[in-house]
């Protein structure tokens, strides 16, 4: 038997005449794992969703050949393609949340792959929906079936989705950054599964990722795409061990590293004492008890002027939770001393003034600036808000504050859509540091960048910090970043601190087995 899967030929893929794949060659064979790695816009995910047909539109155009099986899927019929989908070459996508259907339980969802390619009946549907979820590591797989998308953490709906993907055992599982949007202990159990998977089935993997940690973990071999173009093909151990295209060796140095910036401030700038920030869950039927959800539970603090204090902790440890709450965005209980003010003592009123002290960058760059306000108009809201400087004393710091930030000025009159995600970041800094705050609140702000991009907003954040004098609170799951950044650490777990110090001391020697599962997770060493 032909040891090859799927045969790729002169692959070339345009958008309304404009070519971004530009004839590719590739083989996958039978039982092993494939990675295609790049950056954002290399063309990884065209060229995998190319393979069954699923890019959007009538504007595409695809030339070539894609054979599986012999089959030439380029000019297959509907009928042909959708006998493959789903039953014979399966799909895991990056977002779980908007790729499953938010309206269906998750039994329903599963059993329909099942009912459409098999032919099965309900309860039989059922019984292998309960041996999937079971196969996929879901817990107390009976009292899943009947919930909903939301009702799931991203690490159980990723489960979900693999569990779909694995329902009529394909030759083929094609997996579009499977973690990019989970917390590092999520991503580790994802990834083992994926590998314990290929072994028991013997399917083939085709892996899409920007992470080369990942890759190295998983893959047999590579193809480095950049640009909509292959440009190095190895073996996994090969590439690693001596990559030839120097846009390969940039990928693989492209972790962020360095050290905290040197802080000689001696005074505190935040005091944070037993915060606590508690929802109260509706109560039962005939009881008088009140429960909680403790978001936050008693966390207290130091953070001295200049240096940056790293939060780390897993989605739902209450990260962002004290984020917000220090900034008295959330209502909390626990004293907040903020330079010689105490802010749980103060109303909004009195705050208002203070808020220019205190800014955020966000997780998300396209969904935290607005599609409807040119870059000049977002920058310049802060000042204009607090009624700071004429107009040409506004759009002078503008100017100046793009240029501190590595952005052409000449951009400040385009609108968000028109930059890459690194870009948009830069300006949601830029948004912050024209404000000239002595504290920000980073939240999660490189977890949604492709490495290398990661890796220049590290080395600006420094930068700004050195230049500045500049205060962070950094909320992360990404300890590489937090030990390129961070002075200080906090580990969070249910709202509690479970261990905090030197992060240094912290990385070298972790005392409490959740920080240890976090930097094992990680593969981060000092």
């Amino acid at each position: 038997m032909n040891d090859t899967l799927i045969e790729i030929r002169d692959l070339r893929v345009g958008f309304a005449g404009r070519e971004v794949v530009h004839g590719i060659n590739l083989d996958i064979n039978r039982g092993e794992c494939l990675a295609l790695v790049g950056e954002s816009g290399s063309g990884k995910s065209v060229t995998a969703h190319s393979i069954l047909r699923l890019l959007p539109g009538k504007s595409v155009e695809t030339q070539g050949s894609i054979r599986y099986n012999g089959t030439d899927l380029v000019n297959a019929s509907d009928s042909q393609l959708r006998s493959l989908r789903g039953n014979r070459i399966a799909m895991i996508f990056q977002e779980p949340m908007t790729s499953l259907n938010p309206l269906h339980t998750v039994e329903k969802q599963i059993s329909e792959v099942l009912i459409t390619h098999k032919g099965l009946k309900k309860r039989a549907a059922r019984e292998r929906t309960l041996e999937l979820l079971t196969l996929v590591g879901i817990r107390d797989p009976h009292k899943r079936l009947n919930a909903y998308p939301h009702q799931l953490s991203g690490g159980q709906r990723q489960r979900v989705m693999i569990a779909m993907a694995l329902a009529n055992e394909p030759e083929l599982l094609i997996a579009d950054e499977p973690t990019t949007a989970l917390d590092v202990t999520v991503q580790q159990k994802i990834l083992e599964l994926l590998i314990d998977l290929q072994q028991r089935l013997g399917m083939s993997l085709l892996l899409i990722s920007h992470d080369l940690n990942l890759v190295r973990k998983i893959a047999q071999r590579v193809c480095v795409m950049r640009g909509g173009e292959i440009v190095e093909q190895a073996t996994c151990e090969a590439l690693f061990r001596a990559p030839q295209h120097p846009y390969s060796r940039m990928l693989i140095e492209a972790e962020p590293s360095g050290s905290p910036v040197p802080c000689d401030y001696r005074h505190n700038l935040l005091e944070v004492d037993n915060l606590k920030v508690w929802f109260p869950l509706p109560k039962p039927l005939f009881s008088r008890e009140r429960h909680y959800v403790k978001a936050v539970d008693g966390v207290s603090f130091e953070l001295k002027k200049g240096k940056t204090l790293g939060i780390v902790g897993e989605s739902g440890s209450g990260k962002s939770t004290l984020g917000q709450a220090i900034l008295r965005l959330v209502e909390s209980e626990g004293d907040i001393r903020f330079g010689n003010k105490q802010l749980n003592l103060l109303n909004q009123d009195l705050l208002r003034p203070l808020r220019r002290q205190m800014q955020v960058v966000f997780q998300d760059p396209f969904g935290s600036l607005s599609p409807r306000m040119s870059v000049q108009q977002i920058i310049s809201e802060g000042l204009l808000a607090h009624d700071i400087g004429t107009e040409q004393e506004r759009e002078a710091a503008v100017i100046r504050v793009l240029q501190e930030v590595g952005l052409d000025p000449e951009s400040r009159h385009r609108y968000p859509h028109e930059f890459s995600g690194g870009q948009r970041q830069r300006i949601s800094i830029a948004r912050a540091l024209i404000m000239e705050p002595a504290l920000i609140l980073l939240d999660e702000p490189t977890s949604a960048l492709d490495r290398t991009v990661q890796k220049q907003v590290v080395d600006l954040l420094r930068d700004l910090q050195a230049r500045h004098g500049l205060t962070y609170l950094f909320i992360s799951h990404d300890l590489a970043v937090v030990h390129a950044l961070a002075h200080d650490m906090i580990v969070i777990k249910d709202g509690k601190v479970v261990e905090q110090g030197d992060a240094q001391t912290l990385f070298d020697n972790p005392q409490h087995p959740y920080t240890r599962e976090l930097l094992q997770a990680s593969s981060v060493t000092a």
